[in-house]
């Protein structure tokens, strides 16, 4: 899954695909590099980031997913918790609704992605990202997020989201420290107890920087790479990432040797 933001202040790479051309001309690199999904997001989740209105949300988003559907033939996800972007989005032929709040930040979210009948990723978090690194006290961090995702499901399920519409995602760097992080990365695979797909979103987050003693950006791509591997020797289904071509070139190289393949 490659990352578009179309945000001016994501935490790696805000304001680098600003306005429709630029947008799309990220979009096709990231298809040509080999991405099978991308992630379109309009607002940034970084930590200590405003909140920002529906009207702006859609303001940035809905001319670029209309040219990037248009033009690049790999399914697209939007990176949003509003209802009424998810219905905008759906419109203009979003597959995917990626929500960090996991339908809980919009009463209508839920209902909304049921009655529309698009796949759902739900992802764990405390807070809002305003304030949730100060929300990353957990007494057993993998049984926690085990069990709230556990719930989101059943909700979902009850509330007409068909189970094997959901993806699920850990939420790697949402209030979690970074023993939070080492530990549900090293223990990904009791996550797929639940028996549905997850995404693991590790890309050139402050967990690699703390690790390798790296910046942001580029330099952590290494380290991303790293740890995007071991995901998906954890069981990760979908491995959300700004540097799609490296992360593809070790992807088939550790499906060869893992695999045969």
């Amino acid at each position: 899954m490659g990352i578009l933001n179309v945000t001016p202040d994501s935490f790696s790479d805000g304001g680098e695909a600003l306005g429709v051309d630029a947008a799309l001309a990220k979009a096709r690199a990231l298809w040509r590099a080999g991405a099978d999904i991308l992630d379109i997001g309009a607002e940034s989740t970084r930590p200590g980031a405003p909140p920002v209105g529906e009207e702006e949300e859609l303001r940035r988003l809905l001319p670029v997913l209309e040219a990037v559907a248009d033009r690049i033939p790999i399914p697209i996800s939007v990176d949003t918790s509003k209802a009424g972007v998810m219905r905008a989005a759906w419109g203009l032929g979003a597959g995917l609704f990626n929500d960090i709040t996991a339908l809980r930040g919009d009463p209508l979210a839920l209902p909304t992605a049921a009655e529309l009948g698009v796949p759902v990723c739900l992802m764990h978090m405390r807070g809002r990202p305003r304030d949730m690194q100060r929300l990353t006290h957990y007494e057993d961090v993998l049984t926690e997020v085990r069990d709230f995702l556990a719930e989101r499901i059943d909700a979902c399920v009850r509330g007409g989201i068909a189970r094997e519409q959901i993806v699920i995602d850990p939420g790697f760097g949402f209030a979690k420290d970074l023993a939070d992080n080492l530990t549900l990365l090293r223990h990904l695979d009791a996550l797929g107890e639940l028996g549905l797909p997850i995404l693991a979103g590790l890309s050139r987050k402050a967990m690699i920087g703390a690790i390798t003693g790296t910046g942001g950006g580029r330099d952590r791509v290494m380290g991303s790479v790293a740890a995007a591997l071991w995901a998906l020797h954890q069981g990760a289904a979908i491995l959300r990432v700004h540097d799609v071509a490296e992360t593809v070139q070790a992807v088939r190289m550790w499906g060869a040797l893992a695999h045969g393949k």
